[in-house]
C-alpha cells in the first residue's frame, strides 16, 4: 500500500487530529489561521480552538489578488503565476505561526485551505446557457502541503459544484455538525465580504437545514471606503458611516437589482457588489451630489437590510416565529456598530456571538474548513435532502507532502 494511502487510514482511526483551518476570504484583508483539535465526525464533532490568528495581507499582495479578483478580463499568466505564488504564501504563514506557537509540524495533521476566491460565476450571474455555476480559488494545496511538510485538504468548492451546487455557501456543514440545537432553532449569520446565514432548526433534521448568500456584507462599504480614503482598508466602527444619513432614493436603487428577486438559495460575490454597481445606483437615483459619508451610512443601511429581508422571508417560509429563534453571528461585520444597530432594529430575536457556542466570531470560518478537512478524512456521509443548494456530499482534494 502507498505510505500515503496508510498515513490517511491511520490519520482516520486517531481518536483526536490536529488540524490548521486557513480562510482568505473576498475583502482580502489576510489570512485567518485556526489550530483545531478535533474528535469524531458529522453531528458527533468536537472542536477545541487551540490557536487563533489573523495575519493581514501586505499592500503587494492585494496589489498582486485585485489584479485578477472578479474580473473578467485578466492576464492570464498572472493568474497561473498567483497559483503557486500564494500557496506558498499561505505555507509561509502557516509556519510563521507555528514557529509563534511553538508547535513543530509534525505535530500537525492535516492543513484545511481554502485558498483565495478570485472568481465566482453562478449561473444566475452569467446567464450562459451552455455553462453551469462555477468559481475558482487559488493557492495551490500541493505547494502548501510540499512546502509546510504537511498533508493539505484544499479546493473544497469544486464537489459542490459538481454535485448540483453554486460552489457556495459551505459554512452550512459545519453549522450544521458543530452548531445544530434540539434546544432552539438557531441562524448562523457571517458577515464577511457577503452575507450569507444557515438556519438550524431545533428538530435538528438536516433536510430542513437551509443556507444562502445574502448579497453585500462589508465588500462596498469597505470598497467605498478605500476609493476615497486610501489610507484605509475599511470603516473602522463605522466612523465615517456614523456621520451620514441614509439616502432613501440611494437605497431604493441599491436594492433594485434582479439578485434580489431571484430565488433561494442563490449565491453571489464582488464580481456583481462592487463600486461599478454603487456607482450605477448613485447615477439612476441621482445621488451625485450627497456626501461620501451619507453613502456609506446608505451602504451599511443596505447590507442591513437585505439580510434583515432575506432571514425574514425564510424563517416566514419554514413557519418559525421571531420568538422561536436565536442568531449568532460571525465574521468582519460583527464589528461594525452601525450595522449591527441596524440589523437589531429590523429583526426581533436575541442576538448572540458564536464565542457563546465555544467558537471565536472570527475564527469561525477557518474552523469550518477545519472540519470539512475532517470530514474528507474520518467522516460519512449525511443526508440533507435532495434541496437544491446543500448537496449530500464530502469536499476537498488531498495533496500529499512527498
Amino acid at each position: 500500500m502507498n505510505t500515503n494511502i496508510e498515513s490517511l487510514h491511520q490519520l482516520a482511526i486517531k481518536p483526536t487530529r490536529t488540524i490548521i483551518g486557513l480562510m482568505s476570504g473576498t475583502s482580502l484583508d489576510g489570512l485567518d489561521v485556526a489550530l483545531c483539535a478535533i474528535s469524531g465526525s458529522g453531528t458527533n464533532t468536537v472542536v477545541q480552538l487551540k490557536e487563533f490568528e489573523t495575519i493581514g495581507y501586505s499592500e503587494e499582495v492585494k496589489t498582486e489578488i485585485r489584479k485578477v479578483f472578479a474580473k473578467k478580463t485578466i492576464d492570464f499568466q498572472h493568474l497561473a503565476l498567483l497559483n503557486e505564488w500564494i500557496g506558498n504564501l499561505h505555507a509561509d504563514l502557516v509556519l510563521d505561526c507555528l514557529k509563534k506557537w511553538n508547535i513543530k509540524a509534525k505535530e500537525v495533521d492535516l492543513i484545511a485551505s481554502h485558498g483565495q476566491t478570485v472568481m465566482h460565476a453562478p449561473k444566475i450571474k452569467h446567464q450562459q446557457s451552455r455553462f453551469t455555476n462555477a468559481t475558482l480559488q487559488i493557492g495551490d494545496g500541493d505547494h502548501i502541503a510540499v512546502r509546510t511538510g504537511i498533508t493539505t485538504i484544499s479546493d473544497f468548492r469544486q464537489k459542490h459544484l459538481a454535485a448540483g451546487g453554486e460552489g457556495a455557501p459551505l459554512a452550512v456543514y459545519g453549522d450544521y455538525f458543530l452548531f445544530g440545537s434540539d434546544q432552539e432553532n438557531r441562524i448562523m449569520l457571517n458577515i464577511g465580504g457577503i452575507g450569507n446565514f444557515t438556519f438550524l432548526p431545533q428538530n435538528q433534521n438536516p433536510e430542513e437545514v437551509f443556507v444562502t448568500d445574502t448579497g453585500a456584507g462589508n465588500t462596498l462599504i469597505d470598497a467605498y471606503t478605500k476609493f476615497h480614503f486610501p489610507e484605509l482598508s475599511y470603516d473602522k466602527d463605522a466612523q465615517i458611516a456614523m456621520k451620514g444619513i441614509v439616502n432613501q432614493d440611494l437605497l431604493k436603487e441599491l436594492k433594485n437589482d434582479p439578485f434580489f428577486e431571484g430565488t433561494f438559495p442563490k449565491t453571489t460575490g464582488p464580481e456583481l457588489f462592487n463600486l461599478d454597481y454603487v456607482q450605477k445606483a448613485i447615477n439612476k437615483s441621482n445621488s451625485q451630489l450627497i456626501s461620501v459619508e451619507d453613502v456609506l451610512a446608505t451602504l451599511t443601511r443596505f447590507s442591513a437590510e437585505t439580510i434583515a429581508e432575506a432571514i425574514l422571508y425564510i424563517i416566514y417560509q419554514s413557519e418559525t416565529t421571531q420568538d422561536e429563534l436565536s442568531l449568532y453571528v460571525s465574521g468582519g461585520g460583527l464589528h461594525n456598530p452601525l450595522l449591527m444597530t441596524y440589523l437589531q432594529e429590523l429583526l426581533a430575536f436575541p442576538f448572540k456571538n458564536t464565542s457563546e457556542l465555544g467558537i471565536l466570531g472570527d475564527a469561525k470560518e477557518a474552523v469550518l474548513f477545519a472540519v470539512l478537512a475532517n470530514e474528507t478524512v474520518a467522516g460519512g456521509k449525511t443526508v440533507f435532502g435532495t434541496k437544491k443548494g446543500v448537496p449530500s456530499v464530502t469536499m476537498g482534494k488531498i495533496s500529499f507532502p512527498d
